[in-house]
């Protein structure tokens, strides 16, 4: 139980830094597999399902209440060099997707699965480049249904190995606005602020919701995608994982960009490289 409780935090730790697969660490951790079973099987084998889930939802929960502060910090006090970081992780973990196909043939069909998905990304980045991480999180009808489809899409790509859900979230424009409600969620708590933990509950109840019904709906077309076609969903991966800095790019804010800064910003680039690199030696 233990152990699995922290295989769940390091899975919630990777779903929260843009960049960072939670579905690649769950493969290196030798537990992805038990996931998906247990999540398609969730009804039919609901007990054995709930042993796995549980400590790895307690878990993962864990790691993003602990991570979720220093990464607002992050962004607030050194965002170029927090994206570069984030790049760097992003671009260190594709090698671990690319000798998936390496010595395969490459078939028409393989080019279109990443175009498809490169331009997703990319189109998505430029539709949400004036959004940013100001996305309207005020409660009305609008704001839940959007939040609840935010929690599918963000939930469903947390589960894909190699593509960070969290990524997702920073191009539709709501991964700054839910980490800082995250975060606002534990000062409330922790002051027992009946009143601004209800508030925050109008925003990440729905956005939670969405969140356990995508997972559980992405998992079966998972398992029957990467028994079919595995080929194809690994060029698609590759497609939004190299167009993933790219989107990054540009959505953000670099603030004031110095001698000093740039520097730091490609040592942080480099730092990101080495990590995602020895992250997914496992994989």
């Amino acid at each position: 139980m233990i152990r699995m409780i922290l295989k769940g935090v390091v899975i919630g730790v990777a779903n929260i830094i843009p960049g960072v697969s939670g579905g690649t660490m769950a493969v290196s951790m030798g537990i992805y597999d038990k996931m998906i079973h247990a999540a398609t099987h969730l009804f039919s084998e609901f007990k054995k399902s709930m042993t796995v889930l549980i400590p790895i939802v307690i878990g993962a929960a864990l790691g993003i209440i602990a991570l979720a502060r220093i990464i607002e910090i992050m962004f607030a006090k050194a965002p170029f060099q927090t994206n570069l970081l984030f790049i760097g992780l992003i671009v260190g973990g594709l090698p671990a997707i690319t000798h998936k196909v390496t010595g395969k043939s490459i078939r028409g069909s393989h080019i279109l699965a990443f175009l498809i998905f490169f331009f997703l990304v990319t189109g998505l980045a430029l539709l949400g480049e004036q959004e940013g991480a100001t996305a309207d999180l005020s409660f009305n009808l609008i704001n839940v249904v959007k939040l609840f489809g935010v929690g599918i899409v963000a939930s469903a790509t947390m589960v894909i190995p190699g593509v960070s859900g969290s990524m997702m979230l920073m191009l539709m424009g709501y991964y700054n606005p839910i980490l800082s409600e995250i975060n606002q969620f534990i000062d409330n708590l922790m002051d027992f602020n009946v009143s601004g933990l209800l508030e925050g509950c109008l925003i990440l109840v729905p956005f939670g919701i969405g969140v356990v019904i995508g997972i559980f709906a992405i998992a079966k077309m998972i398992e029957i995608i990467f028994e079919n076609y595995v080929e194809h969903a690994y060029w698609a991966i590759i497609g939004l994982i190299v167009a993933s800095p790219i989107a990054i790019l540009l959505l953000n804010k670099f603030g004031k960009i110095t001698f000093v800064t740039i520097i730091t910003g490609i040592i942080a680039l480099i730092v990101g490289v080495i990590i995602s690199l020895k992250l997914g030696e496992e994989s």
